[in-house]
């Protein structure tokens, strides 16, 4: 992965993905104020390697958290954000192959659930879904496309049951919540 230089911010005026504005409200007879961000929904997927037994993820440098922890890579579940006009398992599907080289058609995949995301200022929804994938389906190695720079791991099931709660490897709900439900749902 690229190494990170020459940072520096400044305010944003024409956003490309996020649309920043400040809500007025009157709740319980009380006006108030809060600013939000408008963003795409996404998909998210949890990939399960059956001959490796192993769960693909990727990992990838965040400038938000990078602004928080000085490091901004993130384990992450392959994802992606809904700006197509197509199904959300197809957007699934061509994320798999984007970003970890599968294919994975948009019938073979399980849909999980959907949840909201960044509830505090976006308020966007997520859309998991389950795949399970074989040396066979691989395509090419992955790492997204033009500049994503991302990196495909590899995590076995014995890793993941502690990867849940280390607090070393920055990671989102979202991979925390999945890891719990396969463990739920599926026998080791």
């Amino acid at each position: 992965m690229s190494s990170i230089k020459d940072i520096s911010l400044e305010p944003l005026k024409e956003a490309k993905f996020v649309k920043t504005t400040m809500m007025h409200y009157t709740q319980g007879g009380v006006k108030k104020s809060w600013e939000i961000a408008d963003v795409h929904d996404s998909v998210s997927i949890l990939i399960y390697h059956k001959n490796k037994k192993a769960f693909i993820l990727v990992k990838q440098m965040r400038p938000a958290v990078y602004l928080k922890n000085g490091d901004g890579f993130t384990y992450e579940l392959c994802a992606g954000i809904c700006d197509k006009d197509i199904s959300l398992a197809e957007i699934a599907s061509e994320e798999i192959l984007e970003e970890c080289g599968y294919e994975v058609s948009a019938s073979q995949l399980e849909r999980v659930t959907a949840f909201y995301t960044a509830v505090g200022f976006a308020g966007s929804s997520q859309t998991l879904y389950y795949a399970e994938v074989d040396e066979s389906m691989k395509k090419h190695e992955g790492g997204g496309i033009e500049h994503e720079d991302i990196e495909v791991i590899e995590l076995s099931i014995k890793e993941a049951q502690t990867f849940i709660f280390d607090e070393s490897k920055a990671k989102t709900p979202g991979i925390m919540f999945s890891f719990m439900w396969w463990f739920k749902n599926h026998r080791v």
